[in-house]
């Protein structure tokens, strides 16, 4: 995870389309996953609210945005991820099998004591925090600079340890890294790296249950399939999810992932056609401040993804307000979808994308406003 010299933001590419993306194929995520999250205490399918005045606006058919802002309580969809991730993990950890949720929630107590370590920008952290607190397990989270103290004191509220580091989230990455390892301690992060690739892919495939419930909401309002999905990106492993699912698909949508102008990593890695990490800047989309894609994500990312693009914080903020005027309450990271559609979507830019991109547009919310409260300040 070396950062490479890049040019200073403003010089960077903000902008890529790739055609070549629609004919890459993948294997479809495994059902058990949605089966054991209907298993957890208090799931339900998160909102996907329709918003005809944004389709009048982007001039589309449809616009439905997937409202995350209290997954299982919580303001960001990290959890699907997390739970899975733990779940498979303490079950391997211990050598129990596979098990249901009540069922390890039962075995846990008479099992040698585990901690669960990551590190985090918010979202993650606090979902790793809650699964701990339901199996009655100890957690240390890794916080780096930049994150709102709202956040920091969610994941402590939670019940975990917080350790606060003075660099950027990569460095938190390997801090906490060095303090899991040991026998007691199991590392839960959400991006991988050569040596590290099991955990976040437990991770990835946690997140296909937002898509499955994506494509039920959608039929049940009588809508097309999506023809444009809007994935906000920070390591890449919900970008990672979005291709698995739609790529294992005939005539999937076009996937636009979107990043902040000064952390846009997938972007500058898809331009340059390597994995590459790159200096960054303070943003308000926090939780998409990612100096280095995920190594595991990377494959989907440069088979996959249609079209990369990367905002502002200004373009940001006014997508959050906009949504929350019209009921939706993102956060910036979760605003972002919004602000990539509408720089995608430009005259110049629509002929680069897929036929059929303008029929259903789905935009992916991934946080609410409580997640990282920075425009309130």
């Amino acid at each position: 995870m070396t950062a490479q010299t890049l040019p200073p933001a403003p010089e960077r590419t903000t902008w890529l389309a790739r055609p070549a993306a629609r004919s890459w194929t993948s294997p479809a995520p495994s059902p058990d996953v949605a089966d054991f999250h209907a298993g957890l205490p208090d799931y339900a399918p998160t909102p996907l609210v329709e918003i005809p005045a944004l389709a009048e606006e982007l001039k589309v058919g449809r616009v439905f945005v997937k409202d995350e802002s209290a997954r299982f309580g919580l303001s960001a969809f990290k959890i699907l991820g997390a739970s899975w991730a733990i779940h498979r993990a303490l079950t391997d950890h211990h050598g129990l099998g596979r098990l249901s949720f009540a069922d390890l929630r039962e075995r846990i107590a008479d099992l040698p004591p585990v901690r669960l370590v990551a590190a985090t920008d918010g979202n993650h952290g606090r979902a790793v925090a809650r699964m701990a607190s339901l199996l009655g397990l100890a957690a240390e989270v890794f916080v780096p600079d930049g994150v709102h103290p709202a956040a920091r004191a969610a994941i402590k509220a939670e019940g975990a340890t917080v350790v606060d580091v003075a660099s950027p989230y990569d460095d938190a990455v390997r801090e906490a890294a060095a303090s899991a390892d040991e026998p007691a301690a199991l590392l839960i992060q959400d991006t991988a790296w050569p040596g590290y690739e099991e955990v976040p892919e437990w991770v990835v495939e946690g997140y296909a249950t937002l898509f499955a419930e994506v494509d039920a909401q959608l039929s049940a309002a009588g809508a097309g399939p999506a023809g444009l999905v809007a994935v906000p990106v920070g390591v890449g492993s919900l970008a990672q999810a979005a291709v698995a699912h739609y790529r294992s698909k005939p005539d999937g949508p076009t996937l636009l992932s979107v990043e902040p102008e000064t952390a846009a990593s997938v972007l500058a890695s898809l331009a340059l056609g390597r994995l590459t990490s790159i200096e960054t800047g303070s943003t308000i989309m926090a939780g998409l401040n990612c100096a280095t894609p995920s190594s595991l994500a990377w494959p989907y990312l440069v088979g996959g993804l249609d079209a990369s693009v990367a905002v502002t914080d200004a373009a940001a903020s006014q997508a959050t307000r906009d949504l929350a005027s019209l009921g939706v309450p993102a956060g910036p990271c979760g605003a972002a979808a919004l602000a990539g559609i509408r720089a995608a979507l430009t005259p110049e830019r629509r002929s680069e994308l897929a036929r059929g991109h303008a029929g259903t547009i789905v935009l992916l919310s991934t946080e609410g406003a409580a997640a990282n409260p920075a425009l309130a300040d």
